[in-house]
């Protein structure tokens, strides 16, 4: 598996090219290469139909903010949570928390937006993405609202959608007043409606932990060096305080978090010093450690011997 990467906006356009096996520029708004930072906005059901297939997003981070309308029976998993939703959801996404959508129904319809901070800044608002509620770690950022609400939100939508093709020149102002009146309804929902599906936390945090935790690796360069490399910051990007990430992986895996993230990084030193002919300093700072000497220690408390003994002995990977 790859280090883990956030997903960039030239990404989002290429796998959507791919998919629908249409030029990139078929997807772009007219005038964003202007300075205007980035927004653009789809239908749910188009997206699934020019794709021809159902659309999954994968655990990933993003290097933009979604909004998306789903109507239809579908499952979002982030953090320690899982949401099961039977009618219509409102979701808010960030570039800093790994999250996975799953559509549960055929039908499944609705529309989302992206867009950078760099779009709302132009506003001059004074907003910044990272400091709302609907968008901070331990933020709310899925609802299930009725159909009503979801009328209401798809008639914004629909304006977006409207508005991004037109030619007035003042467009791209409307479209920051639409994304700030989806945040501001988004705020204003009560934390009580959030739903989780409890009996399923320890096993989901496991999970996503051990899949942010293999994301890491393979490490492929002597320039690559792991983004998460404590305890400390794996529960940030899960959004958890560090104490009960340790409650939790000890209670299913009977491991520390420092303990399995100890264990696979010996694996990759392992397969670094048998595979390739980087240098121990090499390794020692692409798996996280700015002293050779704390990697030495790190590998014989580990396996029992030095790096260079591991190197030139026959002991297996």
């Amino acid at each position: 598996m790859a280090q883990d990467k956030i997903r960039s906006l030239d990404e989002f356009y290429e796998a959507a090219a791919s998919a629908t096996n249409e030029p990139i520029s078929t997807f772009f708004p007219s005038r964003i290469n202007e300075d205007v930072g980035h927004f653009n906005v789809f239908s749910i059901s188009e997206a699934i139909a020019r794709a021809k297939q159902t659309l999954v997003m994968p655990y990933n981070r993003r290097a933009y903010y979604k909004i998306s309308l789903i109507k239809g029976k579908n499952r979002v998993e982030y953090a320690d949570k899982v949401i099961d939703i039977a009618t219509n959801t409102l979701l808010f996404a960030t570039p800093k928390l790994p999250y996975h959508w799953m559509p549960q129904d055929a039908n499944i319809s609705g529309a989302f937006c992206i867009f950078t901070d760099a779009f709302l800044i132009k506003a001059k608002s004074g907003v910044v993405l990272d400091e709302l509620p609907i968008f901070s770690p331990g933020g709310y950022p899925v609802f299930e609202i009725s159909d009503a609400e979801a009328e209401e939100i798809g008639r914004i939508f629909g304006k977006m959608q409207t508005e991004i093709t037109s030619d007035y020149e003042y467009k791209y102002d409307l479209l920051r007043n639409y994304v700030l009146e989806l945040i501001h309804f988004g705020q204003k929902r009560r934390p009580d409606t959030v739903l989780y599906s409890n009996q399923t936390v320890a096993a989901r945090i496991t999970s996503i932990f051990l899949e942010l935790l293999e994301r890491q690796f393979p490490v492929e360069s002597p320039d690559q060096k792991l983004a998460l490399r404590s305890a400390s910051d794996y529960a940030e990007r899960l959004s958890i305080h560090v104490n009960y990430l340790n409650r939790v992986l000890k209670e299913v895996t009977g491991k520390t978090t420092t303990e399995l993230i100890g264990s696979r990084i010996v694996v990759e030193a392992k397969l670094l010093l048998k595979q390739t002919d980087w240098s121990i300093s090499q390794i020692a700072w692409s798996l996280g450690f700015e002293e050779v000497a704390h990697f030495s220690n790190f590998f014989r408390k580990q396996a029992a011997l030095s790096p260079l003994s591991f190197r030139a002995g026959t002991h297996n990977v």
